[in-house]
């Protein structure tokens, strides 16, 4: 356990339980925002009470989101010092973007909507949150560009005095199509994890005839919200699928597990990797020309084999071709669950064993997600910025006496942070929302 793979491990696990949160944040903006909408446009007092309940579960989720997400900035000072000498120039310029515009737009309209519920209008009020949840989606997009930049780095030059990465065109790293795509991926499984928890959570009352009419709402909005995001990350998902095939061939190679490079690559269905050996077991179900046509839509088109890729440069083969399947298993899943669901739509309390798949279907879509983000971040490995530098240059110049006790500390404090989120959106969650008074 050196010093990067420490390193590594720490900023793993920052990002990880940092991302458990992002999600749910920028998708239950987005339907808290459709719900108080729907107050002002209707009067109905059932959705302005949907928008404070939802809106508790909201505001507890972002700030520890905010809090686990200012310590993940930090460590590209202590542990990863290089890259940041390196690419600070261009990473850190958009970083600062979302730092200083986007979240600083998110932070104060959520005080704003928070303390303005007697003190705006309705529509103002509403204009508030709406404001929060693109300012939310807007800060999302810079982080994504930052990243997307790592896995493909364009409009820069290398300074041959310092030695370092410096920006030469902005309008390239942030219109390239892979980030934008990536964007697109990633914001829809965000709006589809929302739409999954309130689903879910209403599951869980609609079970107990708690509130039947407020949960019925809810968890038809949020059905209706959902099946259109759930069929919108499975097609930004072949968008990136194709990307990645044209930009990362090493990437595909080790979602695949595929070995030669030829044309026509066949798609299997099932095998087990045999890294060491180079070569896959138990080949099922092998349809010629499979692979070739997924990612380039041609089954003429040649996919890249990982022997012709130098070892030192082939990313973890096992943990990105299990984490892929996770993932794309697990959508394929939702697109089930919610095409059921519409099909239940107006009898979902004579369903009790489909609500009850709801409730448990809660976490799904997080693992989902914390499947994508290890299939985009180990493969990429072992470079940090994709054919620029690699993550074992990136480290900083620190001893493993440093790093040890810090990730020891992370995994404890996060830990405490976790135990205390869940507590808190389980039991407010639990308690439904406020009664109607007895004036309405």
């Amino acid at each position: 356990m050196d010093v990067l793979m420490l390193s590594r491990l720490q900023f793993a696990a920052a990002t990880m339980f940092h991302f458990l949160f992002v999600p749910l944040t920028l998708g239950l903006s987005v339907l808290i925002a459709i719900m108080e909408t729907r107050y002002v446009r209707t009067g109905d007092e059932d959705y302005l009470r949907m928008a404070k309940f939802w809106g508790k579960l909201f505001l507890i989720n972002f700030a520890i989101g905010v809090v686990t997400g200012i310590t993940l900035e930090f460590q590209f000072g202590t542990n990863w010092s290089r890259y940041s000498a390196y690419v600070g120039d261009i990473f850190g310029s958009i970083l600062a973007i979302e730092a200083t515009v986007a979240f600083f737009l998110e932070s104060t309209f959520i005080a704003v909507w928070h303390f303005g519920w007697k003190k705006l209008s309705p529509k103002m009020h509403c204009l508030s949150i709406w404001l929060v949840a693109i300012a939310g989606s807007l800060s999302g997009v810079w982080i994504l560009i930052a990243n997307t930049w790592m896995q493909y780095p364009v409009g820069y030059t290398i300074n041959e005095v310092t030695g370092r990465a410096e920006l030469t065109d902005f309008l390239a790293v942030i219109t390239q199509p892979f980030a934008w795509i990536q964007i697109g991926h990633t914001l829809t499984a965000a709006y589809c994890l929302a739409g999954f928890f309130v689903m879910g959570v209403s599951a869980y009352h609609l079970l107990r005839k708690q509130n039947v009419e407020f949960f019925r709402k809810s968890f038809r909005l949020a059905l209706y919200f959902a099946l259109i995001f759930t069929v919108g990350v499975a097609l930004m998902g072949d968008f990136s699928g194709q990307q990645v095939a044209s930009k990362q061939p090493s990437k595909l190679a080790a979602l695949e597990s595929h070995w030669e490079t030829q044309t026509n690559a066949p798609f299997v269905m099932f095998f087990i990797p045999d890294v060491e050996n180079e070569r896959n077991l138990y080949e099922f179900g092998k349809i010629p020309g499979g692979l070739s046509l997924l990612a380039f839509h041609s089954t003429k088109a040649e996919v890249t084999g990982l022997k012709d890729i130098p070892p030192d440069e082939r990313p973890p083969v096992t943990l990105t071709f299990v984490a892929f399947r996770i993932m794309v298993g697990l959508g394929s899943l939702f697109l089930l669950l919610v095409g059921i669901g519409w099909l239940k739509r107006n009898k979902l309390e004579d369903s009790p064993w489909y609500l009850r798949i709801m409730l448990f279907s809660i976490p799904l879509p997080y693992i989902a997600i914390q499947s994508g983000w290890i299939v985009t971040e180990v493969g990429r490995q072992p470079w940090i910025v994709y054919k620029l530098m690699k993550t074992a240059d990136a480290v900083s110049p620190i001893s493993t006496s440093q790093v040890l006790p810090s990730l020891i500390s992370f995994i404890l404090v996060y830990s405490l942070l976790g135990f205390v989120a869940y507590y808190l959106i389980v039991q407010a969650a639990r308690k439904g929302p406020e009664p109607v008074k007895a004036s309405d």
